[in-house]
């Protein structure tokens, strides 16, 4: 790709973030047709016919398709167009302003996920005008692009509505079926270590955890507050709680997570390296870990790819003063490694809780499953040498996410989900500290730098 050519894909993605920033798509309640016809005029304006769809009210989803030859399978681009909710007094922008700022651009979405949306936009769109430029489509076929190139942005990722890509799929599948996608979560800069001992990977997600959304009900005998007794679930509830907070359930390790640890290993190599063989291979003591590492968030992250969590985030009990009540409900927040379910991270915790489980009794009110994808393909290999290209120090790993996208909807339909957007941070920056944050941003030279490696591998590889 030319220089000329880059900087003009990179001005081209800075201005459709900004326009799609500047739509109020915060879910709830979501609105995000608003951008479905916004995006779909920007591709009628290149010539391109999209499909509009909302599935419910208010909740658009829109996807074109540059046809191929059919050589080989579809490769989909796909993205969410809500955001989540702001607290506007935080922030130091107009959180839909699309400002930029000191070289970012800022404000909600740039990086979950319009900005994303908005490279992949460009991307598309470069590629549909380079196609153009060599003769009008036969037929509305390309003969030299040797698979279709879908694009897609779709509604309610936010939430658990199930209003946008889940719906779509189950109704219109083979407007979204393919070989391969490409999202969220992946292909971005992450430095471990610091100075001159610090190594820049780029982990590409091939896996992420599911969700079951749940409540731990402890039981008890009710009775008048002045009365204390010993059967109050009030206390049965405090301690099992205090006892999940404080649990290590046990560890498994898939297959992602295996290469995932091997390939941060390898990279770090020595002592370091090392510790996280034995510490990861032995169970994980995260003391030794942190000491090692000196890296709380990787500790923990290392922690939650490799075991199925819990984490307590509300309480409920009680309706007056002076009632001891006969139950007592606190609100868990579980995620699951793929292979696991609901009712085997119930288990899980029932032996951590020991006796206490004799208390308590789970109740699942939504749950979605894991999902794991083949990093052994065509494409995987392809994203990491383009990487590899664009920075010769990187060093390209799978990895799972520990919470969840749009790809447990794809699942359904074969395709194979990587996480891709590329973007590279700079030393010290971490994407997890700046997505759902105040004052969200990206820097324009990490987009320009991850818009220009998105063209090359979408290109390259829907031509092969």
């Amino acid at each position: 790709m030319s220089l000329l050519h880059a900087d003009s894909l990179a001005e081209e993605t800075i201005h459709l973030l900004q326009g799609l920033i500047r739509l109020n798509t915060s879910n709830p309640p979501g609105n995000e047709s608003i951008a479905a016809d916004h995006v779909a005029a920007i591709l009628h304006q290149n010539g391109i016919v999209p499909t509009v769809i909302e599935m419910f009210p208010g909740r658009g989803n829109v996807v074109a398709r540059l046809k191929g030859n059919g050589n080989a399978a579809p490769l989909l681009l796909y993205s969410h167009t809500d955001v989540v909710p702001v607290e506007r007094d935080k922030w130091t922008t107009d959180p839909f302003g699309g400002d930029i700022k000191d070289g970012y651009v800022y404000d909600r979405g740039t990086l979950d996920m319009k900005g994303i949306g908005a490279m992949q936009l460009a991307v598309f769109l470069a590629i549909a005008r380079e196609l153009n430029s060599s003769g009008a489509p036969k037929d509305g076929i390309y003969p030299s692009l040797n698979r279709d190139i879908i694009f897609a942005m779709t509604a309610d990722e936010e939430t658990d509505d199930n209003q946008g890509i889940g719906p779509l799929t189950d109704k219109y599948p083979d407007l979204l079926r393919a070989e391969y996608a490409l999202s969220e979560f992946g292909g971005f800069s992450m430095y471990i270590g610091s100075g001159s001992y610090a190594r820049c990977f780029y982990p590409i997600q091939t896996a992420e955890k599911g969700t079951a959304w749940m409540r731990m009900i402890a039981h008890g005998r009710p009775g008048h507050a002045s009365v204390p007794h010993d059967d109050n679930a009030v206390v049965h509830l405090s301690r099992a709680v205090d006892k999940l907070g404080r649990a290590k359930l046990p560890m498994h390790m898939t297959a992602t997570v295996q290469h995932f640890i091997g390939g941060l290993a390898d990279g770090l190599g020595g002592a370091m390296g090392a510790a996280i063989r034995a510490v990861t291979s032995s169970g994980m003591n995260e003391l030794a870990m942190d000491a090692m590492l000196r890296d709380p968030g990787l500790t923990a992250e290392l922690r939650a790819v490799t075991h199925n969590t819990v984490s307590p985030t509300g309480l409920k009990a009680g309706m007056k003063t002076n009632v001891i009540p006969s139950d007592a409900t606190a609100v868990l927040d579980c995620r699951t490694l793929p292979g696991f379910t609901a009712a085997d991270i119930i288990r899980e915790m029932q032996v951590a809780l020991g006796d206490d489980a004799r208390h308590v009794t789970f109740e699942v009110d939504s749950e979605s499953q894991p999902c794991e994808f083949d990093f052994n393909t065509p494409l995987f290999k392809f994203l990491g040498d383009k990487l590899k290209q664009h920075d010769p120090n990187g060093i390209p790993i799978p990895t799972m996410m520990t919470g969840a996208t749009d790809a447990k909807h794809l699942v359904k339909l074969g395709v194979k989900c990587y996480g891709f957007s590329p973007m590279k941070f700079k030393q010290g920056e971490r994407f997890a500290d700046l997505v759902h944050g105040h004052d969200e941003r990206v820097a324009i030279d990490s987009l320009g730098w991850g818009t220009r490696v998105l063209y090359e591998v979408v290109e390259e590889f829907c031509r092969q």
